[in-house]
């Protein structure tokens, strides 16, 4: 049986640093980007016999700004996954991009046509003076600008990454951004609470941003909002028109594998995870070490699923879970049900889902379930 594989590219390239950011990303290292591509290269060579018996059903580029590496490289990075990978013909080949560097139709252009077929665009916000708090090197009419651009160069599946809970926004703000991006009718859009993060310079100025109950009232009005003008949530923080799930992202959210290249990527590959140390040189050097790695037990996988399943709006399917592990699922029943009539979760079409005040309060019911987990016999 053919397995479906999906492929991760990190491109740690940047303009500049955003202040939030907690991502493996490098601010003016331009001189590099050709080594780096080459670099790329030689590990797809490399992992390439390793997946002989697989599919690639979906790549992405991420970072970073991967955009910053122009066509001509990132068409040559793409070209060089699909001779080393089996690349199914409809693959969804996802580029992120800075609104800034993706608004010359030339460009984009040269990028559909070389297999690129999805968008991803940091709009993060509509309002330029948010924008400049953030470090973004952007302006909202870039964001336009980026957006005319793609569809005149032929991509029909367009998503925007927004940032609520933004430092000193008020829900009037965030309502106009959201409206924003509205306008603009993506296929996608990506809405995510900021946190600061330790280590950004964000962190130091933590107590300007909104407070866990205006960013809870910032999330559910976003739900209402978007749900009532056609896209639909499939995950916490993601939103889609019919059909046009991000299907590599599904994979992370699924337990699918994938195989991430390039320093700071994650890999879930055979029952292993792994990823890369955040070291350019080192990778430049051809001589990259793993910062984690580790092969899954039957508990550590157990745990993984009831996670990531409750991300999903398709939730918990007690027949899935006992056919896949060979467990019964009814030790999990008191605790959802509890969850069900406080409005956490739902049971529907035989599933059990997190609702939108479930996923806000998810941590602590992901806890419990793994607290509950923990008591079965997994030997």
């Amino acid at each position: 049986m053919i397995k479906s594989l999906g492929i991760y590219i990190h491109v740690p390239f940047c303009k500049q640093k955003c202040v939030y950011c907690d991502f493996y990303s490098l601010p003016r290292r331009e001189e590099d980007m050709d080594a780096y591509v080459s670099a790329l290269e030689r590990q797809l060579s490399q992992f390439s016999p390793l997946a002989a018996e697989c599919t690639v059903t979906s790549v992405y580029f991420g970072g970073g700004t991967p955009s910053y590496l122009g066509p001509d490289r990132l068409c040559r990075l793409l070209r060089k996954v699909r001779t080393s990978f089996h690349t199914a013909y409809v693959a969804e080949i996802t580029l992120e991009a800075n609104p800034d560097s993706a608004s010359e139709v030339q460009d984009l252009t040269a990028l559909r046509r070389a297999g690129f077929n999805r968008l991803s665009l940091g709009m993060q916000s509509a309002d330029d003076g948010e924008l400049k708090a953030l470090g973004r090197v952007h302006t909202m009419a870039q964001t336009r600008a980026a957006v005319e651009a793609a569809r005149k160069a032929g991509f029909d599946n367009l998503s925007l990454d927004l940032i609520y809970g933004l430092p000193g926004q008020t829900p009037e703000r965030w309502r106009d951004n959201l409206a924003a991006a509205v306008e603009l009718n993506p296929e996608h859009l990506s809405c995510y609470g900021l946190k600061a993060e330790p280590g950004t310079p964000l962190y130091d100025r933590r107590e300007t941003l909104p407070g866990d109950e205006a960013q809870a009232d910032m999330y559910l009005e976003t739900v209402e909002t978007l749900e009532s003008r056609g896209w639909q949530q499939y995950e916490i923080s993601s939103f889609a028109r019919p059909g046009r799930e991000s299907r590599h992202n599904l994979k992370y959210w699924s337990r699918q594998e994938y195989l991430g290249f390039g320093p700071g990527a994650h890999s879930y590959f055979q029952g292993r995870r792994f990823a890369w140390s955040r070291d350019l040189g080192a990778f430049l050097a051809g001589t990259p070490s793993l910062s984690e790695d580790q092969t899954l037990s039957r508990r550590d996988t157990v745990e993984e699923y009831l996670m990531l399943r409750l991300r999903l709006t398709r939730g918990l399917h007690p027949d899935h879970f006992e056919g896949l592990f060979g467990l019964d699922f009814s030790p999990f029943l008191p605790f959802l049900e509890r969850c069900e009539a406080a409005g956490y979760a739902v049971r529907r079409e035989g599933a059990w889902r997190l609702t939108p005040r479930g996923f806000l309060v998810s941590n602590q019911i992901i806890g419990e379930l793994l607290d509950i987990s923990r008591a079965l016999n997994l030997n």
